[in-house]
C-alpha cells in the first residue's frame, strides 16, 4: 500500500472513531461528566506514558519542561482541551449530540476568523463570506430558537484557541499530550479522592462491564490521535481538510438516527448555512493549494 492510500486510510479510522465517540460515552451516562472527564485524564495519562516508553521518547520530555515558554502554552492548551472534553461529554449527557457536532462543523471557520482577528492573517473573500455565514447561522438560531448555541460555541472556540496555541510549539502529538494530561492530573487525582472520601464516587458502584468501559476512555482518547498524526504526515492538508468533516457529519446522523435527538426545520437551516459556508471555505482552500 502506497503512503498516500496508507495515509486516507489512517484519516479515515480518525475521524470515523471521533463521530462513532458519542456512541462510547452513551454507555457510561450514569457517571456525571466530572467524574468521567477525571477518569479520562488518569487513563490517558496511562496510556500515554506506556507509548512514551514504547516509543523510547521520554527523553522529549526534559527539554520541554525546561522551557519556561512551551510550558505556559502547554498549561493553557491543557485548560482549553479539559474545557472541550468536559464540554463534548456534557453534551452527550444531556443530549445534545446534534449541537456538539455543529460546534465541531464551525471550527474550521472559527480558526480561520481567531487568525484574523487576534493574528492579523489576511482573509480572502471567499472565507469572509463563510464566516459571515457561519455568524448568520448562529444569529438564526438565536433569533428562531431563543438560544444561543452554548455547546457548539464552546467546542468550537476551545479547540480552535487549542490548536492555535499547539501551532505556536513545535512539539510533537504524544509528548505534548501527556504534558497537557499531567497539568491537570493533580486536580483530577484530588476531585476523584474527594469523591471516594465522601462516598459519592459512581465508579465504584459500577459493574465490572460499566468499569472497563469506563477505563478504556484513555484508549478513546488517544488512539484517533494517533491515527490522526499518522494520516496528517501522510497526506496534503487541504485532502484531510475534506476528510475531517466525516467526523460531525458521523456524530450528527448518529444523533438523529440513533438517538432521535429532534431535528427541528430552523436547526436544519443553521445546519445547511453552516454546510454552505464549509463548502465555500473548502473549494475556496482547493482552489488556493492548486494555484
Amino acid at each position: 500500500m502506497s503512503e498516500k492510500k496508507l495515509g486516507l486510510l489512517y484519516a479515515l479510522c480518525a475521524f470515523l472513531f471521533w463521530g462513532l465517540t458519542p456512541m462510547y460515552y452513551k454507555q457510561i451516562t450514569m457517571v456525571p461528566p466530572f467524574e468521567i472527564l477525571s477518569h479520562r485524564v488518569v487513563f490517558s495519562v496511562v496510556v500515554l506514558v506506556f507509548l512514551l516508553f514504547i516509543s523510547k521518547q521520554f527523553n522529549t520530555l526534559k527539554p520541554i519542561f525546561k522551557s519556561l515558554a512551551k510550558m505556559k502554552y502547554l498549561i493553557f492548551a491543557s485548560i482549553l482541551i479539559s474545557i472541550n472534553w468536559f464540554t463534548f461529554i456534557y453534551s452527550i449527557s444531556v443530549n445534545k449530540i446534534v449541537e456538539a457536532s455543529l460546534g465541531y462543523f464551525i471550527t474550521p471557520l472559527v480558526t480561520v476568523a481567531l487568525g484574523f482577528l487576534i493574528f492579523q492573517e489576511r482573509v480572502n473573500k471567499a472565507q469572509g463570506i463563510a464566516i459571515v455565514l457561519a455568524i448568520i447561522a448562529v444569529v438564526y438560531q438565536l433569533a428562531t430558537l431563543g438560544t444561543i448555541p452554548i455547546i457548539a460555541l464552546t467546542l468550537a472556540f476551545s479547540f480552535g484557541f487549542y490548536g492555535m496555541v499547539r501551532k505556536k510549539i513545535a512539539i510533537s502529538s504524544i509528548p505534548g499530550l501527556f504534558i497537557e494530561t499531567i497539568v491537570i492530573l493533580p486536580i483530577a487525582l484530588i476531585y476523584l479522592n474527594f469523591l471516594v472520601q465522601n462516598e459519592q464516587s459512581v465508579f465504584n458502584t459500577l459493574s465490572t462491564y460499566d468499569m472497563t468501559i469506563l477505563s478504556l476512555s484513555g484508549l478513546v482518547t488517544v488512539v484517533p490521535l494517533l491515527w490522526f498524526n499518522a494520516a496528517a504526515t501522510r497526506m496534503s492538508l487541504t485532502a484531510l481538510g475534506f476528510i475531517q468533516y466525516i467526523g460531525p457529519t458521523v456524530a450528527f446522523l448518529v444523533a438523529v438516527f440513533v438517538y432521535d435527538e429532534v431535528l427541528n426545520v430552523n436547526k436544519l437551516i443553521t445546519f445547511t448555512l453552516i454546510w454552505i459556508a464549509l463548502l465555500i471555505f473548502s473549494f475556496d482552500g482547493l482552489k488556493r493549494r492548486k494555484a
